[in-house]
């Protein structure tokens, strides 16, 4: 069993997985790869039991039984890793927006830098996104910039989500009580990081939208976070919030 988990959420993501998949397990570090697969009508979990019988013991798969949000998935995927020893834990998209490359560079920031929780950062050096409308930038952007205003997190892409958790992070974050599922879930798990003391960096990375596949992202799950993000804050200041 290798050291370093990736977990990788998907709901129709069979035109990505193989290949995702295959690519992680070339990289030069050894990692293991968890699916977290909500019943996807194009059968992505069919395919990744037939990859299982050729990556055994290093591709892994998590079944459930509908579509319940992105924040839900990786809290089942982290409860599932502390289970076992992994001592990296990675947040990764399935599809190819997030660089396998670049996860050799988070887990180095982590194992070798000093940080206990690294981020793929698409804005630490300016804008470093590909393919997107103009538009979509902008609220991702802006959106991001508001978070930092009003948690006072000094990160530059609070929203993102390549990331790489030392297992200690998971272990002190009360995960059942994580209350957002979409996008804002993301800023959530930054935000108590944070204030539990934790030191996190971001890695720039190039961000490159979908080319297969279709986007879940809508105005909804960025509104989530936006509007969400206030109240969490105005929480945090009372001793009853719970980290």
């Amino acid at each position: 069993m290798a050291s370093s988990l990736v977990i990788i959420p998907t709901y129709n993501e069979a035109e990505n997985i193989e290949k995702l998949v295959r690519n992680i397990f070339a990289q030069q570090r050894a990692f293991d790869v968890l699916v977290v697969d909500d019943n996807s009508p194009d059968k992505t979990a069919v395919l990744v039991k037939s990859l299982q019988q050729e990556f055994i013991g290093q591709l892994h798969l998590l079944e459930r039984p509908g579509k319940n949000g992105l924040g839900t998935a990786y809290i089942a995927g982290f409860k599932w890793a502390l289970k076992r020893d992994y001592a990296y834990i990675f947040e990764m998209d399935a599809d190819f927006s997030h660089a396998p490359n670049d996860l050799i560079r988070l887990y180095n920031a982590c194992s070798k830098g000093g940080a206990d929780l690294a981020i793929g950062s698409r804005y630490k050096t300016g804008v470093n996104v590909v393919n997107w409308p103009m538009g979509r930038v902008l609220m991702s952007y802006i959106a991001s910039k508001y978070v930092r205003f009003i948690t006072g997190l000094d990160i530059a892409d609070t929203t993102a989500g390549f990331i790489c958790y030392k297992r200690e992070v998971l272990e002190q974050i009360t995960l059942d009580k994580i209350k957002f599922v979409g996008y804002a879930f993301q800023i959530e798990m930054k935000f108590k990081a944070h204030l539990l003391g934790f030191n996190i960096t971001e890695v720039p990375v190039i961000f490159v939208d979908r080319t297969k596949g279709t986007s879940k992202m809508s105005t909804g799950i960025f509104s989530e976070a936006v509007f969400g993000v206030l109240g969490m804050k105005i929480k945090s200041l009372f001793k009853s919030y719970e980290i």
